[in-house]
């Protein structure tokens, strides 16, 4: 690794001396004028040392800016990846839509992107935000990157994308001509955006040309928005854009030292676009949505106790329709829990040979929702007495032997986060099924069964 070393003073260059020829034989006034030739050359170079050190016993080097994560620590790990989202062949569907008043959708083939659009209408609005919420780790740095395009900024218009939710989170906003960076927060009970700090206050570049960078921000030309986020409750936030493959800090909302709480209630949050009318505008807008991704910085190590939801009591007269066997789901108070399931487990009682499978949001019949004993952020259901529709993310088959099946969920690189339950922008949570069929012959079979899953909230 080369390192640099930078000073805001500028150091006088010298050049090597020219020294003087030798003669053929001794002489001390030769010796006297190559002693001062060399001593006002060693001079020169210890002044110039002199303002590198200044009075350390040590030459200090310093890496920082964006060449560190949230936490200073030098950005040479490789990232694990928590989420990342594309529109290649359609809208990405980890991503809930709700609109209002005209607002709509259009899907753009050719450019990989999802059109937000509103009419003129006041309240006509669109919002994009992703089922999941994203683990943070404390004592590791989070970056979110999403890249969008803006509608030219408009009287009536507001403009919002970030990592947030409707209570938490940090979020760049155009709203009429204004630009800022927003940190949300609900520490007080109530939602908060007073910490909006207004592209002429910016701490960092402020894109406006007079900043190091000399460039000025075109919300309405393709950006790369970052934020990266040294939480533990205290820590900083930095925000800014990438552009010319540089990581530009805009804005850093400084918190340790500096308040006497949490500056955000959590930052396990989702990624978030909106487009609003707060009043009629004169024309319809549009916001482009790309593509985005939330990076643990340094890897990813949490751990779980494993929590088990299990069916004690038998499932009874298994035929070829599926029959469910254990359900789970987010509590209503936890919606932005990270749940991941872990392993299945099924255990046929009657010899037969069946099909096994995980399935998501399916439709259950008779389902009766109760609070897991080890974990309140889950639900669970053993009572339904039918399962219909879904999508199968997973089977198993279970021989007619009666030895019972184990499945593991886990991907190779780590939690499947696929299977991760998230939320609709109604609070509405996905649904993890255990179902099981019969795969031949008429003898119906029984089966008791679980599912595990790793609570990895923080």
């Amino acid at each position: 690794m080369t390192l640099i070393v930078t000073t805001e003073n500028e150091l006088l260059r010298v050049a090597p001396p020219n020294l003087p020829l030798a003669p053929t034989q001794y002489d001390s006034r030769y010796h006297e004028q190559f002693n001062n030739v060399l001593r006002l050359y060693f001079n020169q170079l210890n002044k110039i040392v002199g303002q590198l050190v200044a009075n350390t016993s040590t030459l200090p080097v310093s890496i920082d800016g964006t060449n560190t994560d949230a936490f200073g620590r030098l950005r040479v790990s490789q990232p694990y990846t928590l989420f990342d989202s594309q529109n290649r062949y359609a809208a990405d569907t980890q991503f809930d839509t709700s609109t209002a008043t005209g607002g709509s959708t259009t899907y753009l083939s050719n450019e990989s992107t999802l059109r937000m659009n509103v009419t003129t209408s006041s309240g006509s609005e669109v919002v994009r935000q992703t089922f999941r919420s994203f683990p943070y780790q404390p004592g590791k740095g989070l970056l979110c990157l999403a890249t969008f395009v803006m509608n030219t900024a408009k009287t009536g218009l507001r403009q919002r994308v970030g990592y947030f939710n409707t209570q938490n989170g940090v979020f760049f906003q155009q709203a009429d001509s204004t630009k800022s960076f927003v940190l949300r927060s609900y520490v007080t009970g109530s939602v908060s955006d007073a910490r909006t700090v207004n592209q002429s206050d910016w701490n960092g570049d402020k894109l406006d040309g007079t900043g190091a960078s000399g460039l000025t921000l075109d919300t309405s030309k393709a950006q790369i928005l970052w934020m990266d986020f040294e939480w533990l409750g205290v820590g900083s936030v930095r925000c800014g854009f990438i552009i010319d493959g540089q990581y530009i800090v805009c804005h850093t909302f400084q918190n340790a030292n500096d308040i006497q709480n949490v500056y955000m209630t959590t930052a396990t949050l989702p990624v978030r676009y909106e487009i609003t009318n707060t009043a009629a505008t004169a024309s319809s807008s549009s916001l482009k949505q790309i593509c985005s991704s939330v990076v643990s910085e340094g890897g990813y190590e949490q751990y779980s106790p494993g929590h088990i939801a299990r069916r004690t009591t038998t499932v009874t007269t298994i035929g070829s329709t599926f029959k469910p066997i254990v359900s789970i789901r987010l509590a209503s108070t936890s919606p932005g829990a990270v749940i991941v399931p872990g392993r299945i487990q099924v255990l046929p009682t009657t010899s037969q040979n069946y099909e096994v499978a995980l399935v998501k949001n399916a439709t259950l019949t008779g389902a009766s929702w109760v609070t897991m004993p080890t974990d309140s952020n889950v639900e669970y259901d053993v009572s339904a007495t039918a399962i219909t529709g879904g999508t199968i993310v997973q089977t198993d088959y279970v021989s007619s032997s009666g030895a019972g099946g184990t499945v593991p969920l886990v991907d190779p690189a780590g939690y499947n986060w696929a299977l991760q339950p998230g939320v609709s922008l109604a609070g509405v949570s996905d649904i993890i099924s255990i179902q099981i069929r019969t795969v031949s012959g008429a003898t119906t079979g029984d089966a008791v069964g679980s599912l595990s899953f790793w609570d990895l909230t923080a």
